[in-house]
């Protein structure tokens, strides 16, 4: 390689500690990475400057005719045919070389060709608003023949002392469980086949130094902003070093290329931090909040799902929204069984008109009820969706997905419509536009309940169809989004099996998971969060007893627990006594009255050094505020109790500590009791004094969460 000055995207005319690369030039101009990771102010990018001393470098395309023995980024081979034959295997090896570099301030863009192979690929990378990059790749095909595309991914280097990963896993109703392991030499995939990212979803892949957590240690992670098929990789060659990236999942012959034809890869993001998961976290929150379809405030919803399931009675459903006026609630959601036939999940799905057995005048009488107390009104739906058991699918069998006429195997009693099919999408519009027209609908709850098994279409023989289903998935709800501008949108996907950045560009809200006991939500939450932005992810109280663990909690527990989110109320308060109602009110306001902060701050978890208390919170930008929470999970076993330390304050500055909402203080251990004067006994302390000292919480009672706001004192 010819010795060359290093260089660094993005320049240092992007201001602030973002994630950068390091790259070089290779003897054909071809650029070399070395290093991903955070620089304040690039060093000079000088010609006379020596290269950088990260390593020998990968390929910004990795390519086997490199001298490459790791996975290629770009895989694929030309079919051609000639008479009577076939030709396979053709174009598989590229050797790309660069036709054009642009590196305008915060964007790359490199364009390359391989003339013998008939193949042009284009890499860019832009930094975006948090300090994240972005990059994506796109490959065109300029010869005779169809060009299969396997994969294509877009990959970086990671420092080599970046040697622990980090990722999720989980299932219905426990979502986002954290797993750990150590950077081995090989390679290391994450597959979501799904259709959507999935309940068992990686959902973002973090390497970082030894022992790297909320708080500390160098990370680097990675997302693939794509509400389908993925694939996350993680790779350490022997030669070259680590690299981290992604893109989508293939399935065998989704993408072929005709000539002139091209393909192009989701974004996926990479960020890197300094100061642990947390500042990764504010990374990709604050580019979240950077978006046209970011919410710019989170109405208090109450969602009458577990209150009522399918059993939609008139006078029942009026009386809950009555309460839920009282208590302060802003958005009041019929979830599903609205519909034609829809008494159970058994049949209706694909029948989008009101049920007129059970709505004999229509949703206007519960609307213009929920109106009249000025909350919005909302309904569930589920498009992508139909039960065999229903007009839609006796009248239409053939618009499902399925893999050469087999129908695939029922699940959650439904099959999945094939949304590439023109009439697909322009019956599912209609019907949807009608009923948002009609009833002045302020919110959908968009849901997605099975995982698309087989999923091919009739219009392409049989052939998968998963790539061109999200692309649908897409399509569908930005026409929607542009009919009905006045709407709010959430994702959900059998609880939290659709969060990713690609569908967060376009709703207003997720929901994070079914589970809504609220002890097992502290973990999903937390975790949930590591991508998402808090004011997005649903968090609702629910009945005293869960219905999803029959576990019973404290009004004051669930309350907390959903606090920081987006905040709302699972339950059929009804049946709430008066006592009950008063509390749900106050949690109501104190939301409320903590929504700008729990929105805009940036969210912190401290470590505890017991490990049945969970220490999470949020700081306000500038330092000036913060708001803590304390959750003992279950016993300790001892009592020391946990020392809090919050980063993020201003060092010189002067805080007030006092206790926030409801707190037991006559709850007496060994460990001492709450000092009515706040956790510092009234005593002002400094920021800096805060963040490496902290303040001490004694041991508390099992399931119970104590908060602490901390305000300037000058």
């Amino acid at each position: 390689m010819t010795e060359c000055s290093s260089m660094f995207f993005p320049d240092s005319s992007v201001p602030g500690p973002v994630t950068r690369v390091e790259y070089s030039r290779d003897d054909d101009g071809f650029p070399l990475l070395h290093w991903t990771g955070t620089l304040d102010a690039p060093p000079s990018t000088d010609a006379s400057s020596a290269r950088g001393g990260a390593g020998p470098g990968i390929p910004l395309l990795g390519e086997h005719a490199r001298d490459l023995f790791t996975r290629p980024h770009l895989r694929g081979h030309r079919v051609q045919a000639s008479g009577s034959e076939i030709a396979t295997g053709q174009s598989w090896s590229t050797k790309l070389e660069v036709e054009q570099l642009d590196a305008d301030g915060p964007r790359l863009v490199v364009r390359t060709r391989d003339a013998a192979a008939g193949l042009a690929v284009e890499m860019e990378l832009e930094s975006v608003a948090g300090g994240c990059l972005r990059g994506r790749c796109t490959v065109t095909n300029l010869a005779d023949g169809v060009y299969v595309v396997d994969g294509l991914e877009v990959v970086l280097p990671v420092p080599d002392d970046h040697v622990e990963a980090l990722d999720f896993t989980g299932r219905h109703e426990h979502e986002r469980a954290p797993q750990r392991h150590v950077v081995t030499d090989g390679l290391w995939l994450r597959e979501s086949r799904n259709g959507r990212p999935g309940l068992g979803a990686a959902t973002l892949l973090v390497v970082g130094t030894p022992g790297f957590g909320t708080t500390e240690g160098h990370v680097v992670g990675a997302h693939v902003a794509w509400s389908g098929n993925s694939v996350l990789r993680l790779e350490r060659d022997p030669a070259r070093g680590t690299t981290i990236g992604g893109g989508e999942l293939l399935l065998p012959g989704e993408i072929g290329l005709a000539r002139g034809e091209s393909y192009r890869t989701p974004w996926v993001f990479i960020g890197a931090a300094d100061d642990g998961l947390d500042g990764l976290a504010a990374r990709l929150h604050d580019y979240q909040r950077g978006l046209e379809a970011h919410p710019a405030t989170q109405p208090v919803v109450l969602n009458v799902w577990e209150a009522v399931f399918f059993d939609h009675d008139h006078e029942r459903l009026k009386a809950i929204a009555d309460r839920a006026a009282a208590v302060g609630i802003e958005r009041f959601v019929l979830d599903d069984g609205w519909f034609h036939g829809r008494r159970d999940d058994t049949a209706g799905l694909g029948d989008w008109w009101v049920d007129e057995k059970v709505w004999p005048e229509g949703l206007s009488v519960l609307a213009d009820h929920v109106r009249g107390h000025g909350m919005q009104f909302g309904l569930w739906f589920e498009p992508e969706m139909v039960n065999p058991d229903s007009d839609l699918y006796r009248r239409h069998p053939e618009w499902i997905l399925s893999a050469g006429g087999r129908v695939p195997l029922l699940e959650r009693n439904q099959l999945v419509l094939d949304l590439t099919r023109p009439e697909v999408q322009e019956h599912l519009f209609q019907r949807v536009d009608a009923i948002l027209s009609t009833y002045r609908v302020d919110y959908v709850k968009w849901d997605h309940n099975r995982e698309l098994l087989e999923a091919g279409s009739d219009l392409r023989s049989g052939a998968p169809a998963a790539h061109a289903q999200t692309l649908a998935f897409y399509a569908l709800l930005d026409r929607l989004r542009a009919a009905h501008p006045g709407v709010a949108w959430e994702s959900c996907a059998s609880g939290g099996g659709r969060v990713d950045l690609g569908v967060l560009e376009r709703v207003q809200r997720i929901w994070g998971s079914d589970m809504t006991d609220a002890l097992a939500r502290q973990h999903i939450q937390r975790w949930t969060t590591q991508l998402v932005a808090p004011e997005y992810v649903g968090a609702h109280v629910s009945a005293p007893r869960s219905p999803t663990t029959g576990r019973t909690l404290s009004l004051d527990f669930r309350a907390a627990t959903a606090l920081f989110g987006a905040f709302g109320v699972e339950w059929d308060l009804s049946t709430a006594t008066e006592e009950e109602l008063a509390r749900l009110a106050d949690w109501t306001e104190r939301h409320k009255r903590f929504r700008p902060l729990l929105h805009s701050g940036r969210t912190v978890r401290p470590p505890s050094s017991d490990p049945a208390v969970l220490l999470h919170g949020v700081v306000a930008r500038g330092g000036d505020e913060a708001l803590l929470a304390h959750v003992q999970l279950d016993e300790s076993s001892h009592n020391r109790g946990v020392v809090v330390r919050v980063a993020g304050l201003r060092p010189d500055a002067a805080y007030r500590l006092t206790w926030e909402g409801p707190v037991d203080r006559h709850h007496v251990s060994r460990a001492g009791t709450l000092s009515a004067d706040g956790p510092s006994d009234g005593r002002s302390m400094l920021g800096a004094e805060l963040s490496t000292r902290g303040y001490w919480v004694p041991r508390r009672r099992p399931e119970t969460v104590s908060l602490v706001h901390i305000t300037r004192a000058d």
